[in-house]
């Protein structure tokens, strides 16, 4: 069985434990009081006292909460709402001294009248003080749990936040990516109709990745590189022997989270600013690793160099929303950095915050050879 104080309940048993402090506690000073003036009672008569004068506003106290529910004191101080609550405290404050004189009378020598003049007379000032302090605590739970609720509410409205930017983002990706994609199918067309035929295949399974509802936009990196060899056979099939790559995944990584379609744009950027804007071969490699708490990934092209600024010639779009997801994601916790390798050649460096993700992976349906 519950009390319900406002919105707060609490187990009967508790609640008559708490009380019953109070009551050994008022019990207590009584008796040191009368020792010390030499008039001492029985300790039984003490803690009788106490008990109807305490057990009587553990009663009230429902009461009392209910009242400062209903009629907060906000912030900053409306009089008329202090004056209500000023009626209310006087007003249950002897509502306690008759129901404790009622019950007094009990026990106690003399009629009722004699009971309720003492109980005034002794107790209305501690009565009050008892309604103040019940409305205090009653205001300071009510001022927890609005605080606490605001919290998850900034906490669900920022999460929705970075959701929207991240979306955002991505959809900025898709149609790069589509646009570039299509343009490679199209001059293949009168040059090769299989290859085309085999790109097409290829691109409608990444689009279907692209519209699949990730949810947290976070998927297995086992996921991540089987959709990244789908693009990759695109751009084999476009560039023909001038392009190899390699991919080697440490078999611990495998299942670590990593940002959805999140290699895709940075092969693309390796590309489009190695073999694709120089002359020769060029073998693009992507390598993942666990280092401590850290997912390390490299993406490297060895037919590319870094202008003055450290960039690979103006990286665009790609890679600064990558950037973009990752803070979102992650915060300072994830990096993404472009540094020259010799004698050339440049490689893009990821540093993720490593965490196993549980999800049922299905391969995609077409995977060509």
């Amino acid at each position: 069985m519950n009390v319900r104080l406002g919105r707060l309940e609490v187990r009967l048993s508790r609640y008559l434990g708490l009380w019953s402090v109070v009551v050994v506690v008022f019990a207590m000073q009584s008796c040191t009081n009368d020792a010390v003036n030499g008039h001492l009672w029985p300790p039984s008569a003490y803690l009788r006292w106490a008990a109807i004068q305490w057990l009587t506003w553990a009663a009230l106290a429902p009461l009392v909460f209910r009242l400062g529910e209903r009629y907060p004191i906000p912030f900053p101080l409306r009089l008329s709402r202090l004056f209500r609550h000023i009626g209310y405290s006087l007003g249950v404050t002897l509502l306690a001294m008759l129901i404790g004189a009622a019950v007094s009378s009990v026990f106690e020598p003399g009629g009722f009248g004699q009971q309720l003049g003492q109980f005034i007379s002794k107790h209305m000032a501690t009565g009050l003080l008892a309604y103040w302090s019940l409305l205090a605590i009653q205001h300071l739970l009510h001022f927890q749990a609005e605080k606490s609720r605001r919290e998850i509410e900034a906490s669900r409205l920022s999460a929705e936040l970075a959701q929207s930017r991240l979306q955002v983002l991505k959809t900025q990706l898709q149609p790069h990516f589509l646009f570039n994609t299509l343009h490679a199918i199209v001059t293949l067309l009168d040059e090769d109709t299989l290859s085309a035929e085999d790109m097409l295949l290829r691109l409608s399974e990444l689009l279907r990745a692209f519209l699949e509802d990730y949810d947290g936009q976070e998927i297995s990196l086992r996921r991540e590189l089987e959709l990244l060899e789908l693009y990759l056979g695109i751009q084999r099939t476009r560039f023909k022997d001038q392009l190899t790559t390699r991919i080697y995944a440490a078999p611990d990584v495998l299942e670590a989270a990593v940002p959805s379609l999140v290699l895709q744009p940075i092969v693309e950027n390796a590309i489009r600013h190695g073999i694709g804007r120089h002359v020769g071969t060029d073998c693009i490699e992507v390598d993942c690793r666990r280092d401590g708490d850290a997912l390390r990934i490299e993406v490297r092209n060895h037919n590319s160099t870094l202008d003055d600024s450290g960039h690979a010639g103006g990286h665009g779009i790609g890679l600064s929303n990558t950037r973009l997801r990752l803070h979102e994601l992650h915060g300072d916790a994830a990096e993404l950095r472009l540094d020259l390798m010799v004698p050339r050649g440049v490689a893009c460096r990821l540093r993720l915050p490593f965490r196993a993700i549980e999800e049922a992976d299905e391969a995609p349906e077409h995977v060509p050879a």
